[in-house]
């Protein structure tokens, strides 16, 4: 046992973060046992073990971004077979199939509306803000909504796809701010039904269906933070779906979280509780699926973005947990915190990225520019 929290102590204090120490930052540990857990099941047991209140740490993110900047992360030697499984399903089986698609809906996105209406912004949306000029987490994601419909020329009449439509926010402000006809698809029940009632009045249609399924044609296609569900099997085959459905002259915006090197696999705490089977794409393995189809016209990253983000919905469910206790115990808690704030720290020690790209068929004679927005830019 010694031998363990010797080595965790070591890890730990080459990025400056003590054991019972009165930072922040500093872990607190409950139990000894804690030491031996995470060195034989690396993340996924130190994400587990936090759940289990054998250690707390005021300021997880804090943490998150010590460890991951530091990259002590990539030091430990898992031996846990569970965590073995997951890497070795990943590179066998296609954990994104189109039979497995609904699960990350009913495992995630299901868990309740009442959670996220307290969690998310006035307009629902779960995905990165836009903070340039913005003070607060309802104008970051207007900022977000209107970037993409200027990056994408919306103009009245258009007609919209967006695969992973969510809970309908950017379906119903493209409908109301830029007079566009949008069809959304999702893979959440929930999400379904809050979307169509959201959207009721507007020229907005919402179908629960996979992105494997879509046909017709668009002038415009917009995915916001779905393609971190495809899995890397699939990216090709959804860029053939994408440049399928898309008319010659349309353009194309992916929004996506991003990683720094090529995976085929998410965090194993992450995989288990919160995004089964679920990946972040790295550049080349964009770029290797979207080759032969698509120009890639222009591609942003405002991965820090991310990080004002989570934690605002951090915030968000910290203040409103009173109002949820009855439906979710500590231990719901304790896991959603410890996601929300570890997320924070992966894009603030910049090991994660978020990228907006727009691309082409065949390229615009003249080269690609979108309107700024003096409020937004």
């Amino acid at each position: 046992m010694a031998h363990y929290k010797n080595t965790v102590k070591k890890l730990l204090g080459s990025v400056d973060v003590e054991i019972n120490g009165s930072r922040p930052w500093d872990l607190q540990v409950h139990d000894e046992r804690f030491y031996s857990r995470v060195l034989t099941g690396g993340s996924l047991a130190f994400g587990e073990s936090y759940m289990d209140g054998w250690w707390d740490c005021k300021a997880l993110d804090q943490l998150s971004y010590k460890i991951l900047r530091g990259r002590i992360d990539t030091q430990v030697s898992v031996s846990n077979p569970s965590v073995f499984l997951v890497f070795l399903r990943a590179y066998l089986f296609n954990s994104q199939s189109k039979k497995r698609a609904y699960i990350v809906g009913e495992k995630h996105y299901d868990v309740g509306n009442d959670l996220f209406l307290l969690m998310l912004d006035k307009k629902m949306n779960y995905s990165c803000g836009y903070w340039r000029n913005a003070e607060n987490l309802d104008q970051a994601q207007i900022n977000k909504l209107d970037l993409i419909c200027r990056k994408m020329h919306l103009r009245p009449g258009m007609n919209v796809l967006e695969i992973g439509c969510g809970w309908g926010g950017f379906a119903k402000y493209a409908a109301e701010n830029y007079d566009v006809s949008v069809h959304g698809v999702t893979i959440s029940r929930q999400q379904f039904e809050f979307a169509q009632d959201s959207c009721k009045d507007l020229d907005v249609s919402i179908e629960l269906k996979d992105y494997r399924e879509l046909s017709g044609q668009y002038d415009c296609i917009v995915s916001v933070g779905m393609f971190e569900h495809v899995g890397y099997k699939n990216y090709k085959n959804y860029m053939k779906v994408v440049h399928r459905c898309l008319k010659e002259d349309g353009l194309f915006l992916l929004h996506t979280i991003g990683r720094n090197d090529s995976g085929r696999v998410t965090e194993p705490w992450i995989n288990k509780y919160i995004f089964p089977n679920g990946m972040t794409p790295s550049a080349q393995q964009i770029s290797a699926a979207s080759e032969g189809l698509f120009v890639v016209e222009d591609w942003h990253n405002f991965g820090q973005d991310y990080d004002a983000t989570l934690m605002s919905w951090n915030k968000n469910f910290q203040n409103n947990f009173n109002k949820l206790k009855d439906l979710y115990d500590d231990r719901f808690k304790r896991m959603w915190e410890y996601y929300l704030l570890m997320c924070a720290g992966t894009f603030r020690s910049r090991r994660n990225q978020l990228w907006q790209l727009v691309m082409t068929k065949k390229g615009i004679k003249g080269g690609y520019t979108y309107k700024n927005n003096p409020r937004f830019t």
